[in-house]
C-alpha cells in the first residue's frame, strides 16, 4: 500500500511539474535591430466592396501606406499535435517580403526554455518546413497552405497590401463580407472575409487548405482577429487565432508585441533562427 501511495505521489508531482511548466511564458525575443522606415502613401483605390472600403477607411482614411516588408515579434500558444494535443507556450518572429514570401521562426517552450524549434520558409513559391525530426520541402500541397498563410498574415499585420498589390482583387458578397482573391502561381486562391458589424474591422478569414503534404482533400481553415491595436502608428490585429474546422478549436494563438515595416529583409528572411 505504501509503495502504491508513493507511486501515486510521484505521478502527481510529475503532473504538477508538467502543468507548471506550461504556465510559464518565455521571454520575448529581443527587439529587431532596425526600426520602421517611412512608407510611400497612395490614394485608397476606388470601387472596393462596401465593407472593404469601410475597413480601410477605419485603418488609414483616404490614403494607404505601401508596405514592402514587415518583421513581427511576439508570443503565443501552440497545441501539439494540433488535434487533441497540449497547448504549449511559445515565442515567434515572422518576417515578410510583402506578398512574396516569409520566414517563420517559432520556439515552443516549457518552463520558459525552448522545447521545439521551427524554421519555416516560403520563398520563390516554394516551402521548406524544418523541424528537429525532419524536413518537408517544396511539396505542392504544403506550398498551397504556405501561400494561404502568407496572405492571411498579410491581412492581419500588413493589411494595406491587399489594396496596393495589383495581383489582389476583391469581390462583393454582402454588407459584412467580401471575397478576396490572391495569387498562387498561375492561378488564384479565395478567402471568404468577414467584418465586424460594430467596428468595421476585419473579423475572420476562411479558406480551403490542405492540412499536410499527404492530405487527400482540403479542410476549411479559419483565421480570426481577436484584438486590434495601434502598433508603430498602424492599427493591426495584435492577437489572432488559427483553427482547422475539423478540430473545432484554435491550434495556435499569436500575440504580436513588436512590428517593424519597410526594412531590408532580403538576407534576413533566408536565415534560420530569430
Amino acid at each position: 500500500m505504501q509503495v502504491f501511495l508513493l507511486l501515486v505521489g510521484v505521478v502527481l508531482i510529475f503532473l504538477l511539474a508538467g502543468w507548471l511548466g506550461l504556465q510559464i511564458k518565455p521571454a520575448s525575443f529581443s527587439a529587431f535591430p532596425q526600426r520602421s522606415l517611412q512608407p510611400e502613401i497612395i490614394p485608397l483605390p476606388a470601387n472596393l466592396p462596401p465593407p472593404v472600403e469601410r475597413f480601410y477607411r477605419q485603418l488609414y482614411g483616404e490614403r494607404v501606406p505601401v508596405v514592402t516588408s514587415a518583421v513581427m515579434t511576439g508570443r503565443g500558444t501552440l497545441r501539439l499535435p494540433s488535434r487533441g494535443g497540449i497547448a504549449f507556450p511559445g515565442r515567434f518572429r515572422f518576417t515578410h517580403q510583402a506578398g512574396q514570401g516569409y520566414h517563420h521562426y517559432i520556439e515552443v517552450t516549457w518552463f520558459g526554455f525552448p522545447l521545439l524549434k521551427v524554421n519555416e520558409h516560403y520563398l520563390n513559391s516554394q516551402s521548406r518546413f524544418e523541424l528537429p525530426f525532419g524536413v518537408t520541402e517544396n511539396k505542392p500541397k504544403v506550398n498551397q497552405g504556405a501561400n494561404l498563410a502568407l496572405w492571411a498574415e498579410s491581412a492581419f499585420w500588413l493589411p494595406s497590401i491587399l489594396v496596393t498589390d495589383p495581383r489582389v482583387r476583391w469581390e462583393p458578397v454582402d454588407e459584412l463580407s467580401a471575397a478576396l482573391f490572391v495569387p498562387f502561381g498561375k492561378t488564384e486562391e479565395r478567402f471568404a472575409v468577414h467584418f465586424d458589424p460594430d467596428t468595421g474591422l476585419l473579423k475572420s478569414m476562411e479558406s480551403m487548405r490542405y492540412h499536410e503534404a499527404t492530405s487527400s482533400a482540403k479542410t476549411l481553415w479559419r483565421n480570426e482577429a481577436l484584438a486590434w491595436k495601434i502598433v508603430e502608428g498602424f492599427n493591426i490585429a495584435v492577437m489572432s487565432a488559427l483553427t482547422w474546422e475539423d478540430e473545432g478549436t484554435p491550434w495556435a494563438v499569436f500575440t504580436v508585441e513588436d512590428v517593424v515595416y519597410n526594412v531590408d529583409v532580403e538576407q534576413y528572411i533566408r536565415a534560420k533562427g530569430p
